[in-house]
């Protein structure tokens, strides 16, 4: 026996001692990519790499595309971007119907990741291009969000009403949301609705319980805008004299309608403008004060537009500021209250009451509190000036 080493192995350029699987020695590119996307889950990156570059090598197999996307994810999980990015060229080349809009989208997501989107936008089309239903959902929901960050809206929206058509129950609902909250800006409820109702019917409500909420309230915020509209239509221009029939509810439902949208300032408007109007005022004053319940005088036959707090507390809940007005008073009791105990208890009393009365004088309403004390005690007292 000859002690002569084999030069078979050796010779043999194909041969590379880091291959340890028989499969990696194949020129098969059906088992090769097979053996490279087992590698690769197994974290062996390196040996994925280089057998996904020898089926590229091979030229213009049918695994050509399927090599090139998978040598794309693998570079790019190792940090090799821009080698990522030149394999998804190769991918998309092919023409492949299944692995080219994939290395597109991925190809994208690499330039969305870094922040360039003038990039991803074209990346974006090619997958569009392709056509292939797996993957429009997702990009015209992309194209949609750069169109409409670009400030073209009429672009955005047509990519975002496509991303609906698809029926996509993941990327249809959340194109739905992103164009109604564009149609409401644009004071368009009612288009609003439409996409909206169109998205909920892609949720499984079981399935997706959030995103059937978020779009449920979206509708529901839909529902809210067009009744405002509805309203303010009701009640005609600011100069034009309200319905007496239907003015003071028109009045009132949009003024408590507004505040639900944070429109505080249109409802106060809407408040002030009703009780202006001599035809309508009584009864839009009525409507305002539907929650007050029994006057409470100083005795039988009280009017209460004798008492100081009535205006007060009128302006508050037309200005939508009733809690703020709560919370002074609320403080100010506190506050009197804990002078006369403290005061009290040292003996002091008369110090505190004085402390006490003059409390309220921070207050925008104090000076009203003191004129009406000061009335009382010039009724008590029975002289001209107290």
């Amino acid at each position: 026996m000859s002690s002569k080493p084999d030069a078979t192995a050796s010779d043999d350029p194909s041969h590379d001692p880091t291959l340890e699987h028989p499969l990696e020695q194949s020129q098969d590119p059906s088992r090769l990519c097979e053996r490279a996307r087992r590698l690769a889950e197994d974290g062996e990156a390196a040996r994925a790499a280089r057998l996904f570059e020898q089926v590229l090598a091979l030229g213009d197999t049918p695994h050509r595309a399927q090599a090139a996307l998978g040598l794309a994810v693998v570079l790019d999980d190792s940090g090799d971007v821009a080698g990522a990015r030149e394999a998804d060229r190769t991918a998309i080349a092919t023409g492949d119907p299944e692995y080219g809009p994939r290395a597109a989208y991925h190809l994208a997501l690499t330039h969305e990741r870094a922040g360039e989107r003038e990039q991803a936008e074209p990346a974006w089309r090619v997958v569009v291009d392709f056509g292939n239903p797996a993957y429009l959902p997702p990009a015209h929901l992309a194209l949609a969000r750069l169109a409409d960050d670009s400030g073209d809206f009429e672009a955005a929206r047509g990519h975002w009403e496509k991303a609906v058509e698809t029926g996509d129950p993941e990327y249809g609902p959340l194109a739905a949301h992103d164009l109604a909250q564009r149609l409401l800006e644009r004071g368009e409820p009612a288009r609003a609705q439409r996409v909206l109702t169109a998205g909920l019917r892609l949720i499984d409500r079981d399935g997706s319980p959030y995103a059937y909420s978020r779009l449920a309230v979206a509708l529901g915020i839909a529902y809210l805008d067009q009744a405002i509209g509805a309203f303010g239509a009701a009640l005609g221009d600011a100069d034009e004299p309200a319905d007496p029939e239907v003015g003071p509810l028109a009045t009132e439902l949009l003024a408590r309608t507004l505040p639900l949208r944070g429109r505080d300032a249109e409802a106060r408007e809407a408040w002030r403008r009703g009780l202006a109007d001599p035809a309508v005022a009584g009864q839009v004053r009525a409507r305002l004060r539907r929650d007050f319940g029994e006057e409470a005088g100083d005795g039988e036959g009280t009017d209460p537009a004798d008492l100081w707090w009535e205006p007060v507390v009128e302006q508050s809940v037309a200005d939508g500021s009733l809690p703020a007005l709560a919370q002074e008073a609320f403080g100010a009791l506190d506050h009197m209250y804990a002078l006369l105990a403290v005061r009290y208890a040292r003996g002091g009393a008369d110090e505190a009451i004085g402390e006490a009365v003059a409390v309220p004088g921070g207050y925008a309403w104090g000076p009203l509190l003191h004129e009406s004390f000061a009335e009382r005690l010039r009724l008590a007292m029975g002289t001209p000036d107290a």
